[in-house]
């Protein structure tokens, strides 16, 4: 039976990779007319792989009725070999630690959720919100490119860099904290079995020129263009001049890749996820760059945030408020580590011990029992 709680309820949510049109589909299915805005002028094809881990996120996926469909594209972890400069063995990461129980790459995750919602749910693609006014029945928004138009509620699912974040909460310095590292994607890549490569405060990984290469560095924080890639691919290659191993040869392809992405390591910080009629979502909430839950975050916070509002009837006041505290508790694992010491260890005896972790088998099962500790730790209901 359709549940048809938010029936004529219209919602405007910014972003379209994946949490936006998680969400879309679940405010769509309980009624709502649901218009996703998404700044780039497609949908953003390749990015780094993502995973999902344990019953709770299995159980979202098998509620929207995709979980086959991701079974099907996902990619399979892969072990990892940690090599020296002269490409000897050190360790080896278990595909199980990095990838989770399915692994898939974003750019198909995002396809797949796209192809579940176009067909009853509004894109507009190349435009991004400019305003945000909240009136006694709803939030009028003008556009960059497009006509104002007013809305019942609005979602922030725009990522770290949230605009919305941004327009109904306040500046991105004061929820967002640099945690010293940059990571750069590049579809630029050797031909190589999966491998990566540490100096102190430097990593290269590599996994076949399909995959690209992956970079994560420790540096100040930086100012740069986040729409200029060649200003990127600079300032990767000059942060690697010197290194050992391949990645002489990896930094001599990075001006001729086709896709290109850099930024930095940060976590979000919110005291509240809502404010009025705006309420946030995804890593816009709740991110922790390359923390390891992004992805079943927001598919669960989607499932979470879409059906307290249905419970409510379609009061915001209440359903945010039940998504907020639902989902404080679930949320904590982002305010945990940052990956930029794992992955880039400053110094090489923060190397030497992450290395040391995989040759540990009681250590590792530890570390994994852990992380099906935070990936299940919140009790879903049916609102079905």
């Amino acid at each position: 039976m359709t549940n048809t709680a938010l029936k004529n309820m219209t919602v405007l949510i910014s972003g379209a990779s994946i949490a936006g049109p998680s969400v879309a589909y679940w405010l769509n299915r309980y009624g709502a007319r649901v218009t996703v805005v998404e700044k780039a002028p497609t949908l953003r094809s390749g990015g780094q792989a993502v995973d999902f881990k344990g019953p709770v996120h299995r159980t979202v996926l098998e509620r929207m009725g995709i979980l086959d469909e991701v079974i099907s594209r996902q990619t399979g972890g892969m072990d990892q070999t940690v090599v020296d400069t002269n490409g000897k063995p050190l360790t080896v990461i278990p595909g199980e630690f990095t990838g989770g129980d399915i692994e898939i790459r974003r750019g198909h995750l995002s396809q797949l959720l796209y192809e579940k919602t176009v067909g009853d749910c509004e894109y507009v693609f190349g435009d991004s919100i400019a305003s945000l006014t909240e009136t006694a029945t709803g939030v009028h928004v003008t556009f960059e490119e497009g006509a104002p138009r007013t809305f019942d509620l609005v979602v922030g699912a725009d990522g770290i860099h949230s605009n919305v974040r941004r327009l109904a909460f306040g500046p991105e310095s004061e929820f967002v904290d640099y945690l010293g590292y940059y990571y750069a994607l590049s579809d630029a890549g050797l031909q190589a079995d999966p491998m990566m490569y540490n100096e102190p405060g430097r990593m290269l990984a590599l996994a076949g020129p399909k995959a690209g290469s992956f970079f994560v560095f420790a540096a100040e924080q930086l100012s740069f263009d986040r729409y200029d890639a060649e200003q990127q691919k600079k300032i990767v290659i000059d942060r690697y001049q010197g290194a050992g191993w391949r990645v002489p040869e990896v930094i001599a392809q990075l001006p001729h890749a086709d896709e290109f992405y850099l930024d930095s390591l940060s976590r979000v910080n919110m005291k509240t996820y809502h404010k009025g009629r705006v309420v946030l979502l995804g890593d816009a909430a709740y991110g922790n760059t390359l923390g390891g839950f992004g992805t079943g975050l927001a598919f669960v916070g989607a499932y979470v945030l879409a059906g307290e509002l249905a419970a409510a009837h379609g009061d915001h006041r209440v359903g945010f408020q039940q998504y907020d505290d639902a989902f404080r508790t679930y949320t904590k694992v982002h305010r945990k580590a940052s990956a930029g010491p794992f992955l880039a260890p400053r110094t090489k005896f923060g190397m030497w011990a992450r290395n040391l972790l995989f040759q540990t088998g009681w250590m590792l099962r530890m570390m994994l029992r852990m992380t099906d500790k935070f990936a299940t730790s919140i009790d879903l209901k049916d609102y079905r």
